[in-house]
């Protein structure tokens, strides 16, 4: 069977190197490794909101461990991802994602609210570019356009070895620039009873 990824980029999936082909594969997977989180400071009352609603992450940290479970339901791709800083604070940033037509994704933070994405390859690299949030009420499917709430969404995936992948997950507004970023390195395997 294929995975959510694997329909959304079509004959490009085969241009993905291993480790990232591994990372998005149909079934249980894992990724372990560390992250940085990073935003300015005045986004931290906006991010603690965010954070109620099951958005982003709210707490900053350099080299954070993160672990990233991945599983199938359906035509879901549940999305659970611990970030275990290094006082031992743990946030939990979990999510859902759908396919949304030829070429694109929904990953929902919650049952309302989602990012719709456009994942193409380009030089054996995943690029994600932003298409427009959306509000899911009912069967209807509200467009809210990028520019209103937090700005353009780029995600960049590359592969570093067989196992290895690095990302860079960005946020910038067209008013107030970069707002919110995580990054970090990455082993990909597959799991177990994730």
């Amino acid at each position: 069977m294929k995975s959510l990824m694997q329909r959304a980029l079509g004959a490009d999936w085969d241009k993905l190197p291993p480790a990232l082909q591994a990372h998005y594969q149909f079934g249980e997977t894992i990724d372990t490794g560390a992250m940085d989180v990073e935003y300015p400071r005045l986004m931290q009352p906006c991010l603690n909101v965010l954070g109620i609603l099951g958005a982003l992450v709210n707490r900053s940290g350099r080299d954070v461990h993160t672990v990233v479970k991945k599983r199938v339901v359906g035509e879901r791709q549940y999305w659970r991802r611990t970030l275990t800083y290094p006082n031992g604070k743990v946030v939990c940033f979990n999510s859902f994602w759908i396919c949304a037509g030829e070429g694109q994704l929904i990953e929902f933070v919650n049952p309302v609210l989602g990012l719709q994405m456009a994942p193409t390859v380009k030089d054996s690299r995943l690029h994600y570019r932003g298409v427009r949030f959306v509000a899911k009420l009912g069967p209807l499917m509200l467009p809210i356009p990028e520019w209103l709430v937090l700005g353009h969404t780029t995600i960049v995936e590359e592969a570093i070895d067989e196992n290895h992948f690095i990302m860079d997950f960005r946020l910038t507004h067209p008013l107030f620039g970069q707002v919110f970023r995580y990054s970090g390195k990455f082993e990909a395997a597959a799991g177990e009873n994730v």
